[in-house]
């Protein structure tokens, strides 16, 4: 096993979908490499929030649930030998010299991590689920209170509020029926983020009576007895209450997101993302960037995106590793490394 405090050519921030295909990318082309999570689990977002989500825009996928796609991308990101080094928020970043060469060093929660270059793929940052922002919810949290869906089967046969009006809310009530008993979902305006054809499709389920929309409602109490028992909702145009039983409670208002102490690196940022040139560098010459975390100018926040991004990454930071290092690996179907050779 190597020493995960070696001298690594390049420390990848982040264990979401961009990150592991850069360290896929890093061991196409020789490169040690090793990830860095705050996450207990690789797969970012996908795993934390919606891993029982279909995605539907991955290239080669009709459709593949999200914690399938991370257990696949995780056996090819760590074929070559990348570590994972989970649960460990970065904390700092110096520089050193190792036999007369400078370096990075990674400062985390846990430990110090030399390492020639940095790509950082952290998603949207250090992210926190937006709260309903009413008196004692914490009392609630997994107790009938839940700020993410890990497993839609915990909430068969139960009465169900969803409160939001983006995918992820209209997802749940199109994913959740058959499974909950009932399904309501609020919103405090008329309307909508989520995609038109989701929000087709629940107000068709609530002609059908299958779900209740409501806009114009938000939470103004939970209460229960160790646990959601009844939620007490208002609406903000006409200022009527309504108390209504329920097992659920699933407050979907997106993420509050932050760089942590990436931002005391002198890097060049635009509110949380990084902004980065067209071989994805930061200011900070050994430092790269990829994923949703970016910023340029036409910039797309896909999963697709975010691949092509951490192959740009990691060729250049081999390239700067090595200027002798071709920037352009060529194909992967002629490469040695996977057994084949040029035709």
């Amino acid at each position: 096993m190597p020493d995960p405090q070696e001298l690594r050519d390049i420390s990848i921030i982040g264990g979401g979908p961009t990150g592991l295909f850069a360290a896929f990318y890093a061991g196409m082309r020789g490169a040690s490499a090793r990830i860095i999570d705050a996450l207990p689990a690789l797969g970012g977002q996908l795993m934390a929030l919606y891993p029982e989500k279909y995605i539907f825009d991955v290239a080669g996928f009709p459709k593949v649930l999200a914690k399938d796609l991370v257990r696949d991308m995780a056996t090819q990101a760590l074929q070559f030998g990348a570590t994972t080094h989970l649960g460990q928020v970065v904390t700092g970043l110096k520089r050193a010299e190792q036999n007369g060469a400078g370096h990075f060093v990674l400062e985390t929660s846990e430990a110090e991590y030399p390492t020639k270059t940095i790509v950082i793929a952290a998603g949207i940052g250090a992210f926190a689920a937006r709260k309903l922002g009413i008196e004692g919810e914490e009392r609630f949290e997994e107790k009938g209170l839940y700020f993410k869906v890990l497993d839609p089967k915990q909430f068969t046969g139960q009465r169900v509020l969803l409160v939001g009006g983006g995918d992820s809310a209209f997802d749940w009530a199109v994913n959740l029926q058959g499974i909950a008993k009932s399904i309501m979902l609020i919103h405090r305006r008329d309307g909508f983020r989520a995609h038109q054809a989701t929000i087709g499709q629940v107000q068709e389920f609530q002609r059908c009576g299958k779900c209740d929309l409501r806009t114009f409602w938000e939470v103004k109490a939970l209460q229960g007895n160790g646990r959601v028992e009844r939620v007490t909702i208002f609406n903000s145009k006409t200022k009527e209450e309504e108390t209504l039983e329920m097992d659920a409670v699933i407050p979907l208002l997106g993420f509050h997101s932050d760089l942590g102490a990436i931002k005391e690196w002198g890097l060049d940022t635009e509110k949380a993302d990084i902004k980065v040139d067209q071989v994805m560098g930061t200011n900070v010459p050994g430092i790269y960037a990829a994923g949703d975390i970016t910023s340029y100018p036409g910039k797309l926040k896909l999963i697709a995106t975010g691949a092509g991004e951490a192959c740009i990454a990691v060729n250049n930071a081999v390239h700067w590793i090595n200027p002798k290092a071709k920037v352009n690996p060529g194909h992967s179907s002629n490469l040695a490394i996977f057994g084949q050779k040029d035709d």
